[in-house]
């Protein structure tokens, strides 16, 4: 009987962060109001991110790349490479999101709840990377 493998909790914890990342990141409420998201996108009258690839855009690079390594992971597809690098970009990602949190979250720009859903994302995933990890790492052993 196959198993549910650790790597593919991964996968969708990065697949929320990749959906958060079309949801408000940042408001304001200062003339009239407005929001952002990660990627760019603005409404209302709010002014950062800049216009340009930013962290937010970053963020979204490497959560793709994080959904790939991490079914390599849970395919066995070079498991110990693919559980490492899944481990090694969820922490880059979380380094990311509080990296956007510092530059744009200050008065009158406030976090949206699209960055605390990507944030527990980021978190759950980086702690489902290392289990990720612990049982390609264990059951290669086994193989031997």
């Amino acid at each position: 009987m196959t198993r549910l493998r650790p790597g593919w909790f991964v996968v969708l914890c990065s697949t929320v962060l990749l959906v958060s990342a079309w949801l408000p990141w940042l408001v304001t409420s200062v003339d009239g109001g407005g929001r952002a998201n990660a990627i760019g996108g603005k409404l209302g009258a709010i002014h950062v991110p800049p216009n340009g690839f930013g962290v937010g855009q970053l963020i979204v690079v490497l959560s793709s790349t994080l959904i790939v390594a991490a079914a390599m992971a849970a395919r066995s597809l070079y498991p110990k490479m693919a559980s490492t690098a899944a481990l090694g970009i969820s922490v880059l990602l979380a380094v990311a999101v509080l990296w956007y949190y510092r530059l744009y979250v200050a008065p009158p720009v406030a976090a949206g709840y699209g960055l605390y859903v990507g944030g527990a994302a980021v978190l759950v995933a980086a702690v489902l990377s290392v289990m990720a990890m612990v049982v390609a790492w264990s059951e290669m052993g086994r193989n031997r």
